[in-house]
């Protein structure tokens, strides 16, 4: 594994230096650089200290682990491989992710998972193991958004406006989220052992990657959300 020093870097000659090294990298002393792994297709990248915005933006196959937290639109458009966060991550993660998986062990910003969206086999997954701000989901059209609720402070497993104009793909809250006010384009409901089966195994995965108890998550109820329509704009603009 190669290992590259970030702390004199701007993030222009990191991802040159990244490019270069091939393979296996270790990148230490990051100190926000923009893009790490952008359009990456293979090998994997460790980065200990703090990416900035759009780590592993149009992610292709490669794997990116932080050992620690990360910045706004952590795989932006990303189209396959998996990025996992060791920490919490800012706003706007999974942005327009068509493909690939997130992992993140505690918390997400505002609009995670927004236009978020699946094509035959590419199904993108993002997983929160805390709580996330308001919006999460926002227009989503396809995947799957997971979020876990093992934040140990008071917030709500979600902020305000949840699955707003989302219209494909699924979500899945932990909890009976009766206190949270999903729009009226979405049904709300207990998730079912039958909804869960193909979840489970995604949990699963979450708990092996950062020593989680997989049972003790699973053990509580679920609350799946789905769109009622493909169009949910369409009372809207079109009369009855």
């Amino acid at each position: 594994m190669t290992t590259l020093y970030a702390k004199e870097l701007d993030h222009r000659e990191l991802n040159e230096a990244i490019r270069g090294a091939g393979g296996s990298v270790r990148v230490t002393g990051c100190l926000g650089q923009r893009f790490i792994g952008a359009g990456m297709s293979g090998g994997s990248i460790e980065i200990r200290g703090i990416p900035g915005n759009a780590l592993g933006a149009y992610l292709n196959g490669a794997e990116i682990t932080v050992d620690g937290s990360a910045q706004d639109a952590v795989g932006d458009t990303m189209n396959g491989g998996r990025i996992v966060i060791h920490g919490s991550i800012g706003d706007a993660a999974g942005y327009a992710m068509r493909g690939g998986e997130i992992y993140v062990r505690d918390s997400a910003g505002y609009r995670a998972g927004i236009h978020m969206k699946e094509y035959k086999d590419k199904i993108p997954v993002l997983v929160i193991g805390g709580c996330a701000g308001s919006f999460l989901g926002e227009y989503q059209a396809g995947g799957l958004i997971v979020v876990l609720g093992l934040h140990e402070d008071s917030r709500r497993i979600v902020g305000d406006f949840p699955c707003t104009g989302m219209h494909g793909g699924k979500m899945v809250l932990r909890g009976s989220c009766t206190d949270i006010a999903f729009p009226p384009q979405v049904t709300a409901r207990e998730a079912t052992p039958e909804d869960m089966t193909a979840v489970r195994p995604i949990i699963e995965t979450y708990a092996a990657l950062f020593a989680k108890d997989a049972e003790s998550i699973l053990s509580s109820p679920f609350t799946l959300i789905t769109p009622d329509t493909a169009n949910p704009y369409r009372r809207m603009y079109v009369e009855n």
